[in-house]
C-alpha cells in the first residue's frame, strides 16, 4: 500500500517561482498542488483539502488576502495552515496577514526553497 503524500497548496501567480518550489517539495516527498491565482487557490483548497497552503499576496483575479479570508470563514479550510508566501515584507502586510489567521508569514526573497520547505515541516509536525 503506497502511503499517502501530504498535499501542499502553492498558491502563486509566478510560474517560474511554483515551479522551483513545486519540484523542491516533490524532492522532500510531499505532493505539492499549484494555483497560478488566488480564485483558482481557493477553489484547489476546498477541492483537495491539502495539509498546508502557501499563499502568495499579489495576484489576479484575488489577492492573498481575499483567499485566506475565504479560506477561514469555510468550516471545511478554516483548519487547514496557511503560510503567506510573499514579497511584501513590510509590518502592516504581516500583521493584517496574522489577523485573517495566517499561520506564518515568509519573505520569499529572504529564504531558499529548502527553508519553505523546512518551515512546512515545521508547521505540519
Amino acid at each position: 500500500m503506497k502511503q499517502e503524500k501530504t498535499k501542499v497548496l502553492i498558491v502563486e501567480d509566478e510560474e517560474m517561482l511554483v515551479n522551483m518550489y513545486i519540484s523542491k517539495f516533490e524532492k522532500e516527498g510531499f505532493e505539492p498542488i499549484k494555483a497560478l491565482n488566488g480564485r483558482e487557490g481557493l477553489e484547489l483548497a476546498k477541492k483537495e483539502n491539502p495539509a498546508i497552503v502557501l499563499l502568495d499576496i499579489i495576484m489576479p483575479e484575488m489577492d492573498g488576502f481575499m483567499v485566506l479570508k475565504e479560506l477561514k470563514v469555510d468550516p471545511k479550510t478554516k483548519n487547514i495552515p496557511v503560510i503567506m508566501l510573499t514579497n511584501l515584507g513590510q509590518d502592516e502586510d504581516i500583521q493584517k496577514g496574522n489577523k485573517l489567521g495566517a499561520k506564518d508569514y515568509l519573505v520569499k526573497a529572504n529564504l531558499t526553497p529548502a527553508q519553505v520547505v523546512d518551515k512546512v515541516k515545521e508547521i505540519l509536525k
